[in-house]
């Protein structure tokens, strides 16, 4: 006989199912933790209202993603995260891509010219084109993009202190291929409080950091209309060892700080909201993270019409990238990483990604190989035009276990963006160390738990086995350092230094006042300043930051 309700069956069918065999383990839960039960059910949805909690795709609250038709009129955007050694040598590895299918180009830089770094500089030693590609000039630009046309692809950057002369280099390349910056398409990262938290390549503190991300927001609104001048990410909080609560909260709550910044210095919300972005990872607990994706649309939606007012539909979108996760890699058994990835790109497409990078199986090993990263293209390639997973938006809504639990991250995620709203806020909140102690104390569990065999990783704490050398890494070529250091030299050598000396005087003038950097720092650029005395001329002006420590 049928039953009734969620708890007869329990009481009835499933107790006499465990009276003969008991379920495997005492509990069951995601890596983030939260507790599963055995079915979800209507009682589980109890309060659950469709127009309220749903809607339809491309309608507020955007639960069933942000396109009405999504896939069924384009595929996501497919990218891979590339640079490495000098920019002849991405150049190349662009140029590959682009022939492999690849619809859009994503750039790494490497350390030294994400924290502020000429090559040439004594602690830049043993790290040029390691992991990234070497950028000083507008010069290793230009070299760069030879031959792409910036005004047919479009481009991502993974830049934030930096981000400002880096992006002032792109546009000053566009210009130099006949490309006006208002026919330029593409994102920069500019996500500089998730440095704080969780990633680490800040240079100045917090509050000046802050003024040059709206300044980029701000020229890009007006001069470069169809740039996506923030990428809000929660990727790199979700590396650190966040849960996927947490990687939502902080996500928005520093999207919220941004969004405040930008009002405070006189712009309205409709003005600028439209082109915020968001960078999200995508990792192993599959139902957990088409929960994440669709709990982070309702809730930024939520935000936007309701806490900031906005009143354009486009105001309330929550438009993301997606990276597979880069930490559930494994050296061990190396292959199993395809897999890995395959089924992190599932779930982020079937929760509706705009965009989407897929790691590289080789990646616990070095900057990605050819054969490596054309498998993770392929990866994307069949999931768009095999699968079947592009016929239906939000195949997934519906289902209770989903709603359930994209009703349960979003409920735990707004109870901490309250916790930082009391503390002051997203800045002040980092200033205390808040956002840093809970991944740590995350990162500390999850740890713990798979060193006590209570998480199984394959081919690490379980089904170990030998398995065959990995071949054709990809190694940077130790003469990249001089190279790259010859190049910034003869180009300082050429240009007109006087030319260039005034130009950083006025970049100190600016800085030191309340206009817009970004006209400064393309005057900087296009007389060929080095990024590293840029930043020179910005430490003096604003300081630098020492880490936040917390315990």
């Amino acid at each position: 006989m049928a039953s009734k309700n969620k708890q007869e069956w329990r009481d009835t069918t499933l107790a006499a199912t465990l009276k003969r065999a008991p379920e495997r383990k005492d509990k069951f839960d995601t890596m983030s933790g939260v507790e599963v039960d055995t079915l979800y059910a209507p009682e589980d949805l109890a309060d659950f209202d469709y127009a309220r909690d749903l809607a339809y795709p491309g309608e507020y609250p955007f639960t069933r993603g942000v396109q009405p038709s999504m896939y069924r009129g384009r595929v996501w955007t497919m990218r891979e995260y590339s640079g490495f050694g000098t920019a002849e040598d991405t150049n190349q590895r662009y140029h590959y891509l682009l022939e492999q299918g690849l619809t859009a180009l994503s750039v790494a830089f490497h350390l030294p010219t994400q924290i502020g770094y000429d090559s040439d500089h004594p602690l830049a030693r043993g790290e040029i084109g390691k992991v990234g590609v070497a950028i000083d000039t507008l010069k290793d630009m230009e070299i760069l993009f030879e031959g792409i046309p910036l005004d047919k692809v479009s481009t991502s950057m993974t830049i934030n202190s930096t981000c400002a002369p880096i992006l002032a280099m792109y546009i000053a390349v566009g210009k130099k291929q006949g490309v006006a910056p208002a026919d330029l398409n593409g994102t920069v990262q500019n996500d500089i409080l998730k440095e704080y938290i969780a990633r680490g390549t800040y240079i100045f503190p917090p509050r000046p950091s802050i003024r040059l991300t709206t300044d980029i927001i701000s020229y890009c609104r007006k001069e470069v209309p169809r740039w996506n001048s923030i990428s809000v990410s929660g990727y790199h909080i979700r590396e650190a060892g966040s849960t996927a609560a947490q990687e939502i909260a902080f996500t928005l709550a520093n999207g919220i700080a941004y969004v405040q910044a930008l009002i405070d210095v006189g712009l309205e919300v409709d003005y600028f909201a439209p082109r915020i972005s968001f960078f999200q990872t995508s990792h192993l607990n599959f139902f957990e993270e088409v929960a994440k994706f669709r709990a982070l649309r309702r809730l930024w939606a939520k935000i936007m019409r309701e806490r900031f007012q906005a009143k354009d539909p486009r105001s309330w979108m929550f438009r993301f990238h997606t990276q597979t996760a880069g930490v559930s890699l494994t050296s061990q058994q190396p292959l199993n990483n395809i897999v890995r990835t395959a089924w992190e790109a599932l779930a982020a497409t079937l929760a509706g990604t705009q965009s989407l990078h897929t790691n590289s199986f080789d990646e616990a090993y070095a900057t990605p190989s050819e054969e490596a990263v054309t498998t993770a293209v392929r990866t994307q390639q069949l999931l768009a035009y095999e699968s079947g997973i592009t016929d239906v938006v939000d195949p997934l809504g519906g289902s209770y276990y989903v709603e359930s639990l994209t009703n349960r991250l979003e409920t735990e995620a707004t109870q901490y963006i309250a916790k930082i709203d009391s503390l002051g806020g997203a800045i002040a909140a980092i200033e205390q160390g808040y956002q840093q102690k809970e991944i740590q104390d995350a990162s500390y569990r999850y740890v713990k738990e798979t060193e006590e065999g209570k998480r199984i990783v394959v081919g690490v704490n379980e089904f170990v086995s030998t398995f065959p050398k990995i071949t054709g890494l990809l190694r940077v070529n130790p003469q990249v350092e001089a190279r790259q250091k010859e190049r910034t030299a003869q180009v300082k050598k050429e240009r007109d230094n006087g030319k260039v000396e005034q130009t950083l005087r006025h970049l100190e003038d600016v800085a030191r006042g309340t206009d817009n950097t970004m006209p400064a720092f393309l005057e900087c650029v296009e007389a060929y300043a080095t990024l590293g005395e840029m930043c020179d001329v910005l430490r003096k002006v604003f300081g630098t930051q020492k880490e936040f420590l917390a315990f």
